[in-house]
């Protein structure tokens, strides 16, 4: 969808994002910050959705090069490189929202969250057995890395029509400036 110019956005316009993708169960706390776009599901989809989302944190006040920063790109690559391999669907188009969430004075939790269209594949989800991966296969670790990073994850159906949502979320360490999240 996202490749034909004149689509229904019109030449140079964005699409809107849907507004199943702010309301996730669990339904997580209100986000200070948002950015939600649609993009194709190809490796350079991937590619692009991992670039903004790095522009889009270092914007919200979680700089380049940290530790919270590299991690959350870490998640972004492989929930988004999961929409493109495993959900999906010639024609259409991966979902994928950040969101900045503000606990309090001194907290902060980043969710990503990567909707695709293909709902019979879904993972197995936290905390449920894994099937052994072999130690020369080069796939299948993905999932793996991002529950070792976050502070927790999983997914759920998506609510308006075929797919998933696969979540995660992040607890920043270094919380940036409460005049960044109101802003």
């Amino acid at each position: 969808m996202t490749n034909n110019p004149a689509g229904p956005t019109g030449p140079g316009r964005l699409a809107t994002p849907t507004a199943h993708l702010g309301t996730v169960p669990p339904g997580p706390a209100p986000a200070s910050r948002a950015f939600a776009m649609r993009f194709t599901s190809t490796p350079r989809g991937a590619r692009l959705a991992r670039h903004l989302a790095a522009v889009r944190l270092d914007a919200w006040g979680v700089p380049y090069g940290t530790d919270d920063h590299d991690a959350i790109l870490v998640i972004v690559a492989e929930l988004t490189a999961n929409a493109v391999l495993h959900g999906n669907v010639p024609g259409r188009d991966f979902h994928l929202r950040l969101g900045l969430l503000h606990a309090g004075p001194r907290s902060a939790t980043v969710r990503v969250e990567v909707t695709d269209t293909r709902g019979e594949r879904v993972p197995l989800g936290p905390g449920r057995p894994r099937p052994e991966v072999p130690a020369v296969d080069e796939t299948g670790r993905g999932l793996l890395l991002v529950a070792a990073l976050a502070t927790r994850w999983d997914w759920h159906p998506r609510p308006d029509g075929p797919g998933k949502t696969v979540w995660a979320e992040y607890g920043i360490t270094a919380v940036p400036d409460v005049h960044l999240l109101h802003s």
